[in-house]
């Protein structure tokens, strides 16, 4: 399969990226998503775990657990509370995927080649992030049409929805800079993937995702507390369903998603610029 091409609107030769201007960088970056977005259709199988996971964790999860969390014959309960927090899950493993594709472009010496262009080095990041958080909306588009299937509802309304999940892609865009950097500090991309889940299953499921944290042991409840996901599901299921406090955990989300950000992303912009 040929690679997808791209063209970056030059400028002027020996600039540097702090003399690129405001319009050359969005200029760029607006090329690098189409080439990103070219990569996709030419390589449809790279949608599947976007297409699939959200209906299978949700069909597992409402049908297998569901019964055992909230009491047999209460899925459609479980389906209220599990909804929510899985739109927190869909932006961590969406995340993932970000690592592994910047891992293997240098691995294919792509990057090489966009480093030699006279481009900003954060233009070719931030247009992976573009791309993925619009795979990142169809998946929770995707797990939300399926809850909606299954009996969901929307007591909160729409703003509280277009809010969560709001809420749910600028945390899930903060995870993909600690991917990036992680894909950039690694040698291959299945050791991304392999640290990657490191870091996955013990936030997934030490939080309140899946059931509730007053089930846990107090040592893994006090974990739940401060796990970033929690905060993100419990601010998310608040605006669905319209009820229970939001500005607490909504906060606690926003402020995680500064830090993680501010700390994360010109680590990974100054690790692109030396990585050979």
């Amino acid at each position: 399969m040929t690679a997808a091409t791209v063209t970056v609107p030059a400028v002027k030769p020996g600039a540097d990226e702090g003399r690129i201007g405001l319009r050359a960088n969005l200029r760029h970056i607006g090329a690098l998503v189409r080439r990103n977005a070219l990569q996709i259709k030419q390589d449809p199988q790279s949608m599947m775990d976007v297409l699939l996971m959200p209906v299978i964790f949700i069909l597992l999860f409402v049908y297998v657990f569901g019964g055992a969390i909230a009491g047999k014959g209460n899925q459609h309960g479980y389906i209220q509370y599990l909804v929510p927090g899985m739109m927190a899950m869909m932006g961590m493993n969406i995340a993932m995927a970000v690592g592994t594709g910047v891992n293997e472009d240098f691995r294919k010496g792509v990057m090489d080649r966009f480093r030699t262009l006279p481009i900003a080095r954060s233009s070719v990041l931030i247009a992976k992030i573009v791309v993925e958080i619009g795979r990142m909306l169809i998946a929770i588009a995707i797990l939300l049409g399926m809850g909606f299937l299954l009996g969901l509802e929307i007591k909160g309304g729409i703003l509280a929805l277009l809010g969560a999940v709001a809420l749910a892609t600028a945390f899930g865009v903060a995870l993909m800079w600690i991917f990036i950097l992680l894909g950039l500090s690694v040698q291959t991309p299945q050791a991304v993937q392999g640290m990657a889940m490191l870091v996955l299953m013990p936030l997934q499921f030490g939080s309140s995702i899946f059931a509730p944290t007053r089930t846990m042991p107090g040592w893994l409840e006090g974990f739940t507390e401060v796990n970033p996901l929690s905060n993100l599901a419990d601010a998310a299921r608040a605006l669905l369903n319209g009820q229970g406090a939001v500005a607490h955990p909504a906060l606690i989300t926003l402020g995680w998603t500064v830090a993680i950000t501010a700390v994360t992303m010109p680590l990974a912009v100054a690790k692109f610029r030396k990585k050979t």
